[in-house]
């Protein structure tokens, strides 16, 4: 066996098959914007406020880089996933260090792996690890906000002979380790996520995954309430005329989108899990069956009940 196969089964031994990878992410980074959704370098920062006030999050650039991008956070996603993998299958010291091979992960996301692929890896590996976090979810104590990067380190190494990447090496900063190992209700993607080519279609589906989930009669929100949820750099303009073009082309995995009006006039999306509406159409046509039934049924009685009365009457009595 060669020394290269060695390796792989060695990293193989760490992280289990993608195959049989169950894709998680933390819902607190889903309904809220962590991330750049362009591949454009951004250095302005992302500001948000939650409308009670409760929860702040500033995301800042390193100058050299730019904010990490929702394409970047696929590799925690990954990450997210092998974890919960190994908790799932009862190992008890969950690891914040995870050893894989460049390629295995550029595969398992649907990325190149040719000599682009592993370039596009470094950078965002670089832009993850040097985007800073300021945030009140989960600080120490009230008022007051947790710092971190994604990652506290990470190192790719290469073949030594052709230069070739080959082992990948990275660990999460103890606040992504501690969401993880915090959040027993993780919420699965759906794989076709990691085909979205938009980084708005990718936020919108993050936050119809949180906050719609499996509800029946689905989740309404005001485009207002969206666009601070997606962190989108252009104006509130720009961004309702992509978010009606997502809608036009219905091509969100798990979710259908219609645009609605709230009663006060707002402009707003309504989303319904695709099997939900589905199940709901299914139940209303099942209660509409059931309730032709039961009507029948209570015609057939009545019927009955006034045949029998007509039939008494048409009786000869019984003394002349």
């Amino acid at each position: 066996m060669s020394k290269r196969a060695i390796r792989n089964q060695e990293f193989d031994l760490f992280v289990p098959q993608v195959a049989d990878l169950a894709w998680k992410d933390q819902r607190e980074l889903m309904e809220r914007p962590f991330f750049s959704l362009g591949k454009r370098k951004r250095l302005k920062p992302i500001e948000y406020v939650s409308p009670d006030g409760d929860v702040h999050v500033r995301v800042s650039a390193n100058p050299q880089f730019g904010i990490a991008t929702i394409w970047d956070a696929d590799i925690l996603i990954w990450a997210t996933s092998h974890l919960n993998k190994l908790r799932d299958r009862g190992d008890n010291d969950i690891p914040r260090t995870i050893h894989t091979t460049s390629y295995d992960l550029l595969k398992a996301i649907h990325r190149d792996t040719g000599g682009a692929g592993y370039r596009e890896l470094q950078a965002a590996l670089e832009r993850l690890q040097s985007t800073t976090i300021e945030t009140s979810l989960r600080a120490p104590k009230r008022n007051k906000r947790a710092q971190f990067g994604w990652l506290d380190e990470w190192t790719l190494e290469s073949d030594p002979v052709t230069g070739a990447p080959r082992g990948l090496t990275l660990t999460l900063s103890n606040w992504v380790y501690e969401g993880l190992m915090r959040d027993r209700a993780l919420l699965t993607l759906h794989p076709d996520y990691f085909l979205l080519t938009g980084g708005l279609e990718r936020a919108i589906y993050r936050i119809a995954r949180k906050h719609a989930g499996d509800q029946e009669g689905g989740w309404t929100c005001r485009v207002s309430v969206l666009y601070d949820k997606s962190g989108s750099e252009g104006p509130l303009k720009q961004f309702t005329y992509l978010l009606k073009k997502i809608i036009t082309a219905d091509s969100l995995p798990d979710y259908a989108l219609t645009q609605v009006t709230t009663r006060d006039g707002a402009a707003a999306v309504h989303f319904v899990r695709r099997d939900a509406a589905e199940r709901a159409r299914i139940k209303a046509e099942l209660d509409a069956l059931a309730a032709a039934d039961s009507r029948r049924v209570r015609e057939d009685a009545r019927a009955a009940s006034l045949d029998e009365m007509l039939d008494r009457r048409r009786q000869p009595s019984g003394d002349q």
